[in-house]
C-alpha cells in the first residue's frame, strides 16, 4: 500500500475511536465514463455536526472498487472518503474530497499517471429511516496533475448504505 495512504488511514482510524451517530456497510454499483462496470464495498461512519449545524453531519467512508475488464484492464482501488452531508427531511446532499490508491496505473485506455488518485465526490440522495441511504453519485478521478499523464475519469453510481 502506497506509503502517501498512511496519513488518511490514521484519520479513518481516529474517527472510528469516537462515537458516530450510525454507522455500515456500503454497496455502490457504477459505470465509469468509459462505460467500464465497478462495484464498490465499503463501510462508513456519520458523525454528528448539528453543534455546528443543525443540517450538518460528515460522513467518513472507506472500502475498495473492482473495475470490470479483462486481465489487461480491471483494476482495483482502495479509498478513504470524507464527505459533508446537508439534510432537509429525508433529502441529502453530500460532497467531498478523498483519496484512493488504484492497484494498477491504466483503467480501460486511460493512463492514470500514479496509483494515488484523488476523488471529487457529489452524492444526492434520500435516507430511508431503518432501511439505509439510498443515493447517486458522482465521482472524479485525478493525480492532480502530480504526474504526467493524467487522464481522469469519472465514476457514476447508484448506493446503498444499511445504517444501524
Amino acid at each position: 500500500m502506497p506509503n502517501i495512504l498512511a496519513r488518511p488511514l490514521a484519520v479513518c482510524l481516529l474517527a472510528s475511536l469516537a462515537t458516530p451517530a450510525m454507522a455500515g456497510p456500503t454497496l455502490g454499483l457504477g459505470s465509469t465514463s468509459e462505460g467500464t462496470g465497478a462495484l464498490d464495498l465499503g463501510y462508513d461512519w456519520t458523525f454528528d455536526l448539528s453543534h455546528y449545524h443543525p443540517a450538518l453531519d460528515l460522513r467518513l467512508g472507506t472500502g475498495f472498487i473492482l473495475f470490470e475488464g479483462d486481465e489487461r484492464s480491471d483494476n482495483q482501488a482502495f479509498y478513504v472518503r470524507p464527505a459533508l452531508r446537508y439534510s432537509w427531511e429525508h433529502v441529502f446532499v453530500e460532497g467531498g474530497i478523498g483519496a484512493s490508491g488504484f492497484v494498477d496505473t491504466h483503467i480501460e485506455d486511460r493512463d492514470l499517471g500514479s496509483a494515488f488518485q484523488f476523488e471529487d465526490r457529489l452524492a444526492l440522495g434520500v435516507r430511508m429511516g431503518v432501511y439505509g441511504d439510498l443515493s447517486v453519485s458522482v465521482t472524479h478521478y485525478s493525480n492532480a496533475s502530480i504526474k504526467e499523464p493524467n487522464d481522469g475519469f469519472e465514476l457514476y453510481g447508484l448506493n446503498w448504505r444499511l445504517a444501524y
